[in-house]
C-alpha cells in the first residue's frame, strides 16, 4: 500500500512539473474584475498577483490557477485543481482568524478559476529554512506560536488543513504570521466517505505525519506534527528525516526518532526539544492534543531563553509588565502568552485613543504614562501606570460601545489587547483577565461613587435587612443628588 501511494505521489509530481512547463509566462493584465499590478509569486499550478479592485481600498493578492491540457493526464489535474478550489471556497467561508489569511472570493470555472485573498507583504518561512538564514530562536518560538493558536481555532471550526509546511505560512519583517493555502483542509465534521475535500495522497511528504503517509483518518494531531517538523527546521536549519527516496523516507517517518534540534542548533535549550519531540510524537496519544496545549509549552520554554542578544526587546518587555501591578496575579507563562497575543503600542501626548460611543472593543493597559477619561467633553478622571482603559466595549455584551473617552496626556507606552486574539490564548490567560479586569472596574465604579457621594444627600435609614435578592436591569438605575 505504501508503494502505491508513493508511486501516486510521484505521478502527481511529474504532472505538476509538466504543467508548470507548459505555463505561459506573460503577465495578464486582467483577472476577472481584478486589475493586475505586478507578480509575486509563482508554483507549479498557480501564479499569485497583487492586483486592485474599486471594491477594495488597497492590494489583493490574486492567485491564478493555471490549468493542465488536453490530455488525460491534464483533464485529471484539472479536475483536482477545481475540487482544491471548491474546498478552499467552502474553508474560507468559515475561518476568521489574525493568522489567517483571508479570503475574499473564489471562482472556480472550467476555463478560469482564481482565488481572491488578503494582500499581504510577507514572504513564505521557505527562505528561514537553510542553515546560512535561521532565524533567532526566540523569533521562531514566537511565529510557531502564533501558528499553534490558528491551527487550534481552525481545528475548532471543523477544519484540519494537511498540508502545513514553510511554503504555506508567510511572515513579515514583524513577525506576523498568516498561514495560507487551505486547499487540501478536511473537514472533520463529516465522515471521510462523505467529505467532498477529502482527497487521497495530498500533503508534503516530509512534513507528513505517520498517520497521514499511511493514509490514516485525519484529526488536529496531523497538524501539530507537521507544526512540529517546521519547527525543528527552522531551528535545524536541515530537515528531521533525509533519505535518498521516498520509501526511505516514509520509512524513517514511521519507525525512527528524530534528532534533537540541540544537537544541530546549540542555542536550542533541552526544554525546546521536548517540546519539539511532544509535537513530532508518533503516538497519537502521546502527541499535544490541540494547539493550546503546544503554545502553553512553547511559552514556558520561551522563558528559559536567556540569549541577551536576540532576545533583549522580547525581555525589557517582559520586566515592565512584570512590574505593573494589573499582571500581579499572572505566572511567568501567562506573561510571555500575553506579549504573543498583544501590541506594544507607544503614543506621544494629547492623542486620542478611545472616542466615546465607538463600538472599536479593542483595550489598553497603561503601562507608563497617564490617560485622561472624559463623557460628553468633561473630565471624568485621569489614570496612571498599571490600570486599563477602554474595557466598557469589551464589558458591554448588548451595544458594544465606548462609554468614555480616552486622550494621553503625555508621552505614553501601553499594551493593546485585541478581544478576537485573546479569545484563541489558553484559558488560564483569559481567566486572568476577566478577573483583574473585574477587580479594576469595581474599584473604579466604588471611587466614582464615592465622589458623587459627596453631592447627595444623607442615605435613608433602614428598618430591617432584606433577605432576598438585591439584583436589579440596567433599567432600575439612575444616580440620586441633592
Amino acid at each position: 500500500m505504501f508503494m502505491l501511494h508513493l508511486l501516486f505521489l510521484a505521478k502527481r509530481k511529474t504532472i505538476i512539473k509538466f504543467t508548470a512547463e507548459r505555463a505561459m509566462k506573460q503577465i495578464p493584465k486582467t483577472i476577472g474584475e481584478y486589475r493586475i499590478v505586478r507578480e509575486i509569486g509563482n508554483g507549479a499550478t498557480a501564479t499569485v498577483y497583487e492586483a486592485k479592485h474599486p471594491g477594495f481600498p488597497g492590494s489583493v493578492a490574486v492567485k491564478h490557477i493555471r490549468f493542465g491540457d488536453s490530455t488525460k493526464d491534464g483533464a485529471k489535474l484539472n479536475r483536482r485543481l477545481l475540487k482544491l478550489l471548491r474546498a478552499e471556497k467552502a474553508v474560507a467561508q468559515r475561518l476568521d482568524h489574525p493568522n489567517i489569511i483571508k479570503i475574499h472570493e473564489v471562482v472556480a470555472g472550467r476555463k478560469q478559476a482564481y482565488v481572491v485573498m488578503e494582500y499581504f507583504s510577507g514572504t513564505t518561512l521557505e527562505q528561514y529554512c537553510s542553515f546560512e538564514h535561521r532565524l533567532p530562536v526566540h523569533r521562531v518560538t514566537g511565529i510557531i506560536f502564533k501558528c499553534c493558536m490558528a491551527l487550534d481555532y481552525a481545528y475548532r471550526q471543523g477544519i484540519v488543513h494537511r498540508d502545513i509546511k514553510p511554503a504555506n505560512i508567510l511572515i513579515d519583517e514583524k513577525d506576523d504570521v498568516r498561514i495560507t493555502d487551505f486547499g487540501l483542509a478536511l473537514n472533520v465534521d463529516k465522515s471521510i466517505e462523505a467529505d467532498s475535500t477529502f482527497i487521497m495522497g495530498v500533503g508534503s511528504p516530509a512534513y507528513m505525519s505517520p498517520e497521514q503517509v499511511k493514509n490514516y483518518p485525519l484529526n488536529q494531531k496531523t497538524d501539530l506534527y507537521s507544526l512540529g517538523v517546521v519547527m525543528f527546521h527552522l531551528l535545524a536549519g536541515r530537515l528531521p528525516f533525509r533519505a535518498a527516496n521516498q520509501a526511505q523516507l516514509v520509512y524513517k517517518i514511521i519507525n525512527t526518532d528524530p534528532p534533537l534540534a540541540s544537537h544541530l542548533n546549540p542555542d536550542v535549550s533541552e526544554q525546546m526539544d521536548v517540546v519539539i519531540r511532544k509535537a513530532m510524537e508518533k503516538d497519537l496519544y502521546s502527541r499535544y492534543k490541540n494547539g493550546a496545549e503546544f503554545a502553553k509549552d512553547l511559552s514556558a520554554a520561551r522563558f528559559k531563553i536567556f540569549d541577551e542578544d536576540d532576545a533583549q526587546l522580547d525581555t525589557v518587555h517582559f520586566s515592565m509588565l512584570r512590574r505593573q501591578a494589573f499582571f500581579t496575579e499572572f505566572d511567568d507563562v501567562e506573561l510571555w502568552e500575553v506579549l504573543r497575543i498583544s501590541v506594544w503600542r507607544n503614543v506621544s501626548g494629547h492623542v486620542r485613543l478611545i472616542k466615546e460611543g465607538d463600538t472599536e472593543q479593542r483595550f489598553g493597559v497603561l503601562l507608563e504614562g497617564r490617560v485622561e477619561l472624559s463623557i460628553a467633553g468633561r473630565r471624568v478622571m485621569e489614570l496612571g501606570s498599571g490600570t486599563i482603559f477602554g474595557e466598557s466595549a469589551w464589558l458591554d455584551r448588548i451595544n458594544h460601545r465606548q462609554t468614555m473617552s480616552a486622550v494621553s496626556l503625555e508621552p505614553l507606552t501601553y499594551l493593546e489587547i485585541n478581544p478576537a486574539a485573546l479569545m484563541l490564548a489558553t484559558e488560564e490567560v483569559q481567566e486572568a483577565f476577566r478577573h483583574e479586569v473585574a477587580s479594576v472596574v469595581t474599584h473604579r465604579l466604588g471611587a466614582l461613587a464615592l465622589i458623587h457621594s459627596e453631592h447627595c444627600g444623607a442615605a435613608t435609614e433602614a428598618t430591617t435587612a432584606s433577605t432576598g435578592s438585591f439584583a436589579t436591569g440596567m433599567a432600575g438605575w439612575r444616580l440620586v443628588g441633592d
